[in-house]
């Protein structure tokens, strides 16, 4: 019996045995989920902002369609699941049920000089052909768009001055949308039409030397500056400045906005938002720049949960629970706040709107940091292993970080 026939077994048996979940409050978080909330803001929210806000996509594998969107979506998605348990970080593919991990970051601190140094995160991507993940090196930024055919890039350099857009399929860049104000951050919208370009004066990834404490961190002050909504098929678009008001300032004069802190649209493209380390936990605006309420949907959002909102708007993925079970997650009612726990540590991305890839650790494991990619169903507590685990503790070299793509 192969591993396919094996994680199809299983998801047949979960399907057979899910009990009603349970609810909870959510107020028991991990330790370390709020330290690196508040004090390790810097390389951690890199990794978290890219995934939550990147609306990648699962790439054309063996279907033998085309996709018509001018940025690749409308795919008509392959069901087929592939697991590779005994890979870490994997090798070959990793999809389940229309959400393909289209690549992983591993990120390192790269010292510049004495008091400042960069986190430079190097990316492997699926190759569709092979359906193994290739060393992309050249790329300091990478988001794909649905459908998977394209992906919009930055080069090593950040802040850049360019926007490649890159055909996963031949590797080559098709064209570059040139821009007057420096992007360090990139997204794009639901259906793939709009991509959305943070702007930063400096490298957002820059950390720094604080006197008296010898890790590095973000520095005390954003240089981010404002976003362009760009039309992907035309490269057209306008620039949109945001300035750091008192808002975005603590009492103590830190920047309440990170190093790194992208903004990302609605589902419905209608707003852009961003997230903020302290409460309420975001800003929504118009695509003008003016400040908005919070749209339907989305008061119960969590910035640093990569899952985010499922597929079909109802459901809101959330923090760490750890009641029911040693590591476990809420998923909310997108409307009311609603919420169950369910199996977990940490919910990366929604296949379909009933089940959930996430991290979590094995079932005596006693390490939070020794965990692996596994495929979570509401109202069940079995998981589907997805991949190998780990290494290492957080922030450690060599830990990898998946980018996961939605049909």
């Amino acid at each position: 019996m192969n591993v396919d026939d094996i994680v199809r077994d299983a998801l047949r048996e979960q399907a057979a045995e899910q009990p009603p979940a349970t609810t909870g409050f959510a107020d028991r978080v991990l330790a370390v989920r709020r330290r690196r909330r508040t004090r390790r803001i810097t390389a951690a929210a890199v990794t978290v902002a890219a995934v939550l806000a990147v609306g990648v996509a699962v790439p054309l594998l063996d279907s033998g369609k085309k996709d018509v969107r001018p940025a690749g979506g409308g795919i008509v998605v392959e069901k087929k699941i592939r697991a590779h348990p005994d890979q870490s970080p994997p090798r070959d593919e990793i999809s389940v049920g229309g959400t393909t991990m289209v690549g992983y970051s591993v990120s390192d601190t790269v010292e510049e000089s004495a008091d400042s140094a960069v986190v430079q995160r190097t990316y492997h991507l699926l190759d569709p052909k092979s359906g193994k993940y290739t060393k992309a090196a050249e790329w300091s930024w990478v988001a794909v768009a649905p459908g998977g055919k394209t992906a919009a890039v930055l080069e090593r350099n950040l802040p850049a001055s360019r926007i490649g857009l890159l055909d996963l399929t031949t590797g080559k860049v098709e064209r570059w949308i040139q821009v007057d104000h420096g992007v360090g951050g990139l997204v794009f919208s639901r259906d793939g039409r709009k991509l959305v370009a943070t702007t930063y004066s400096q490298n957002p990834d820059r950390l720094v030397k604080v006197e008296g404490d010898p890790e590095w961190s973000q520095p005390r002050e954003s240089s981010r500056t404002g976003y362009f909504v760009l039309d992907v098929a035309s490269g057209d678009g306008a620039w949109t400045e945001i300035k750091l008001g008192k808002d975005s300032v603590n009492p103590v004069g830190r920047s309440m906005v990170n190093g790194r802190q992208d903004f990302s649209l609605t589902d419905d493209g209608r707003y852009v938002w961003e997230g903020r380390p302290m409460e309420p936990g975001y800003v929504f605006y118009d695509l003008s720049g003016k400040k908005v309420p919070v749209p339907a949907g989305y008061r119960y959002l969590s910035w640093f949960v990569e899952a985010g909102r499922s597929p079909d708007g109802t459901l809101m993925a959330g923090d760490f629970a750890g009641e029911k079970w040693k590591t476990s997650s809420y998923v909310l009612d997108a409307e009311t706040g609603a919420h169950t726990e369910e199996r977990g540590q940490q919910l990366l991305a929604w296949v379909g709107n009933k089940q959930l890839i996430a991290w979590d650790i094995g079932k005596n494991d006693k390490n939070e940091y020794h965990n692996r990619l596994v495929l979570v169903t509401l109202g069940s507590d079995k998981e589907v292993p997805l991949s190998g685990f780990r290494a290492g503790n957080d922030g450690d070299a060599a830990r990898w970080e998946p980018l996961f793509a939605q049909p």
